[in-house]
């Protein structure tokens, strides 16, 4: 008989729990959010003042790494105030036009939620400006010497905006933000509690070492936690295994990541580092071509990570691979005259 239980072996309970998974993973209360301690605070605070005063809140901009809850929490600020949630990107919003019908089209107290909005067009970045600050945008009719500008009433909204790269957004637009969240990576702890929960959701039983070995490989980032969980999950079903550490420890190095949460590419850069240019240091690009990826990539997706580990240093002559980089690999750093 299988040990796994009868979630995961009817398929009608399996089509039912993955529905009620993806419905029920993201947390719907601040009260619900795992982390993020000081940001949840912070942001109880803000929307318990405005629901006293009857107001709309202030505009939030949430800055931070892909994949810690910038989105989450947008959708918590919705239903925390009882207002819909109007989603859209940066990339989405290409000319002023596009802005202009969006807003004009909210209702009172909406919250518009704009992820990545670093990357919107400098003309809607503008319109913004005023959006923002009066609840109003003038909108020009006409072109030439007859062109007139028409002054829009907005309703009152709450902007809700997310970026992985603060230092992008001009300044104009970051100053009329009343408030702004930092988030920070997840501990090995909170990130246990993350595990859990969504185990608990997908209605599979998996051990506390096992959620350990996880919650260490995740590289302080939910969304990687959740991703992880569910290959884990996938390889109980498939080979008939109890959720522990050693069925884990199987299920993640079948998909490439190993005891630091590093996967193929994040070793392919390590491996190239100190293979091909003796630990460095090396130039990004020269860097890039070598593990054959782009170098934006390699700077915005790869290095991030290995910097905060401690297994590269940036340098002014270029990227170095730092001595636990080469413990890593159970590799002799060389001496450096």
């Amino acid at each position: 008989m299988s040990d796994l239980p009868e979630d995961l072996t009817n398929p009608e309970l399996v089509a039912e729990t993955e529905l009620a998974f993806e419905g029920a993973l993201r947390p719907h209360t601040l009260a619900e959010f795992v982390g993020q301690k000081k940001v949840r605070g912070q942001l109880e605070l803000l929307l318990t003042a405005a629901s006293m005063q009857g107001r709309t809140p202030d505009h939030i901009l949430l800055a931070g790494p892909p994949g810690l809850g910038k989105t989450t929490l947008s959708m918590i600020v919705a239903e925390e105030t009882g207002k819909p949630l109007r989603m859209t990107s940066g990339p989405a919003i290409q000319h002023a036009g596009d802005l202009a019908a969006m807003l004009s089209s909210l209702m009172p107290g909406e919250v518009l939620f704009v992820d990545e909005i670093h990357r919107m067009a400098r003309s809607a970045e503008e319109m913004l400006y005023l959006a923002m600050e009066d609840f109003r945008i003038d909108i020009m009719v006409g072109k030439g010497a007859g062109a007139t500008s028409i002054p829009l009433e907005l309703a009152p909204f709450t902007l809700v905006g997310a970026t992985t790269r603060a230092g992008l957004l001009p300044n104009p637009l970051r100053d009329r933000f009343g408030f702004t969240a930092h988030l920070e990576f997840y501990d090995p702890a909170e990130l246990e509690l993350v595990i859990s929960r969504a185990a608990r959701l997908m209605g599979f039983e998996i051990s506390a070492d096992a959620i350990q070995v996880i919650a260490s490989r995740s590289r302080g980032t939910p969304r990687i936690a959740n991703r992880l969980l569910r290959r884990v999950r996938d390889y109980f079903l498939v080979h008939q295994s109890v959720g522990d550490r050693s069925a884990v420890d199987a299920a993640l190095e079948l998909y490439d990541v190993d005891t630091l949460g590093l996967d193929r590419l994040d070793r392919a850069v390590l491996r190239g580092l100190i293979e091909r240019f003796k630990g460095g240091p090396v130039g990004l690009s020269t860097l890039a071509v070598s593990v054959g990826e782009d170098s934006e990539t390699i700077e915005a997706v790869v290095e991030p990570f290995l910097v905060r580990a401690g297994l590269v240093s940036r340098t002014p002559r270029g990227r170095v691979a730092t001595e636990a980089a080469w413990n890593h690999f159970n590799l002799s750093q060389p001496n450096v005259l």
